[in-house]
């Protein structure tokens, strides 16, 4: 692929990421467990581990979190770093799946592991900041509620992934 088709792709990326993440802030959810969200740019992270890499997919995520934290008003916050270590580590976990694994696990198994890890490094690292560990007792409703949102994004990047020519970015 050209560099500048890749650069101008992975912009496209960050960008489109950025703006899910803003969104599904806005986003009020009528569930009974407080800071459940659906992981849209989550969909963007499984897109570019399988168009790019692992590599491209971190850089992406590291990006995408930092522009919406500063469109939120949470830079540098606990919200922020719980964002930043819930993003690298699931997509960590997601690329090495999807690069030992990916004759085991589909697109949508991987996503779903990809939500599980990104509660689990989250809550961690919640438990971290207020020095507490009792914060762990939240960790089975939000792998709960992971479940459902993994496979929702991860179809959607199946659907996304079957519509793009594999010409576009081979």
């Amino acid at each position: 692929m050209h560099n500048t088709r890749r650069m101008v792709l992975l912009a496209l990326f960050i960008a489109l990421a950025s703006v899910l993440h803003v969104v599904e802030s806005w986003l009020p959810l009528p569930l009974p467990v407080p800071g459940i969200k659906l992981g849209l740019a989550n969909i963007i992270s499984m897109i570019v581990i399988v168009m790019f890499g692992w590599r491209d997919a971190i850089y992406v995520a590291i990006l995408r979190v930092f522009l919406a934290a500063l469109f939120g008003g949470i830079f540098l916050g606990p919200a922020f770093a719980m964002s930043l270590s819930g993003a690298i580590g699931s997509i960590a976990f997601m690329a090495y799946v999807y690069h030992h694994w990916h004759r085991a696990f589909s697109v949508i198994g991987i996503s779903i592991i990809g939500a599980v890890v990104h509660n689990v490094v989250q809550i961690t690292v919640a438990a971290l900041l207020v020095s507490s560990i009792t914060l762990l007792w939240y960790l089975p409703y939000l792998i709960l509620f992971a479940l459902p949102t993994g496979l929702a994004t991860g179809m959607t990047t199946l659907y996304f992934l079957a519509k793009v020519p594999q010409e576009i970015y081979r």
